[in-house]
């Protein structure tokens, strides 16, 4: 969906804003206004390229349980192995959807014998920013510049949020960690 298009000016940016505002203010970790928030997102993403959706969501997800692990074992060396860990898995996503086929097709070209199926990965839209987001938390939480999220769904929010996540900017998460639980 695009941001100009008909549907978004139109149906869902309306409905989004209207549901929002309806939803009572409320101080609790997890407010109404952020879940409509994050099923707009994810209704949003998940409008030109469904499946990939889950994809989203996992590395939404090994993020967010890393950055547990990282603040659970603050004072010890393994905080480092689940920061290395939680850089593997984001880079190994992105690597893969940017990088298989041109790998794939020069492999073909320097070792013709070993003749590789030519790969056509679709890249998913926005990958490289909530690939960023998730790893620049996971950073911060390393490095103690922000405090850890324990709530899951307000996390995907910060990771999904539609404004910013086909078109940037990447938005540190210490930037935006008040604004998730207050306004």
């Amino acid at each position: 969906m695009l941001f100009s298009s008909v549907t978004f000016l139109y149906y869902f940016f309306p409905c989004v804003l209207l549901f929002f505002f309806l939803m009572p203010r409320a101080r609790e970790k997890t407010s109404a206004r952020n879940c409509v928030l994050l099923i707009a997102s994810l209704v949003f993403y998940a409008w030109g390229e469904p499946v990939y959706l889950l994809l989203m969501l996992f590395q939404s997800f090994s993020g967010w349980g890393f950055g547990l692990l990282i603040e659970r074992y603050r004072a010890t060396r393994l905080r480092r192995v689940f920061l290395v860990l939680s850089l593997i898995v984001g880079f190994s996503g992105l690597a893969y959807f940017k990088y298989a086929g041109f790998f794939a097709d020069n492999l073909n070209a320097l070792l013709p014998a070993l003749s590789l199926p030519a790969l056509h990965i679709a890249l998913p839209v926005g990958i490289s920013f909530y690939t960023f987001q998730i790893l620049s938390y996971d950073i911060d939480l390393y490095r103690g510049s922000c405090g850890v999220q324990r709530n899951y769904f307000t996390f995907t929010t910060y990771v999904s949020l539609f404004p910013q996540l086909i078109a940037g900017p990447i938005v540190r998460y210490v930037d935006v960690e008040r604004e998730l639980t207050e306004r």
